[in-house]
């Protein structure tokens, strides 16, 4: 199915499943103005072919970044991640995978060279997030930003309200305690990718702007914020500049 296909009543966006490693690459539609493409990649579904297809793709930087990681699961969930990652932008580019060039924007706090990841020539735009087992990859023509997470356990939530806006918090106490970790897992999803977006991530107050903890997202002036389909036990959420 065409990626980020919105359901009735504006709910969850849907992203597509990336297709095996090992098969043909997808033919990608061309990007949409306000409509991000979406792609889910689940790490048990390229266990096998991944370490192979990952040595001929990804960069030196990268492989090592994968040799850091103690736990393999840990470590085959980066290179699914990041495989998929160069495979699709080959795909948008028609180009090859490995020949995909990735530098860093500057910060806009700093200036320094560390901000979002960015292709040279800017004509797109992409974020990635991966979390154990699962990565989220999200294309688009302007910049976008995209965080999947495990719903965390209480004791998380109860010591994360100084990280939400006032309202937030608020939003968090009025639920009954069952309910607040799934609800945290959804601000805190829309708060990730809408930061990642401007190109700041978690360098910026996170408790600056208000995306709401209820059911619909509050998008901040110029921006799409919407939540993502993903399985149970895992929020989503991806932030698009209109």
């Amino acid at each position: 199915p065409p990626p980020s296909v919105p359901p009735p009543a504006s709910g969850p966006l849907v992203p597509a499943v990336l297709p095996l490693l090992t098969a043909a690459p997808p033919a990608l539609p061309g990007l949409r103005p306000a409509r991000p493409q979406l792609w889910l990649v689940a790490t048990e579904t390229h266990r096998e072919s991944v370490g192979r297809y990952a040595s001929l793709v990804l960069d030196g930087t990268e492989l090592t970044r994968a040799g850091e990681f103690r736990r393999p699961g840990d470590r085959a969930t980066y290179l699914c991640a990041h495989a998929g990652l160069r495979r699709l932008l080959g795909a948008q580019l028609g180009i090859a995978p490995r020949a995909v060039s990735v530098a860093r924007a500057p910060c806009p706090c700093c200036g320094e060279p560390h901000g979002r990841p960015v292709l040279p020539d800017g004509r797109l735009h992409f974020s990635l997030s991966h979390c154990e087992g699962l990565s989220l990859i999200a294309l688009a023509s302007t910049p976008v930003g995209v965080d999947i997470e495990r719903v965390p356990p209480p004791h998380t939530v109860a010591e994360a309200g100084e990280v939400l806006h006032p309202a937030e918090s608020a939003e968090l106490a009025a639920l009954a305690p069952a309910r607040r970790p799934a609800a945290f897992a959804r601000v805190w999803t829309r708060k990730e990718a809408y930061l990642k977006g401007l190109g700041v991530g978690l360098g910026a107050d996170p408790s600056a702007d208000y995306v709401g903890a209820g059911p619909v997202p509050a998008a901040p002036a110029g921006w799409l914020l919407a939540d993502v389909l993903v399985p149970d036990g895992h929020h989503a959420a991806v932030a698009l500049r209109l």
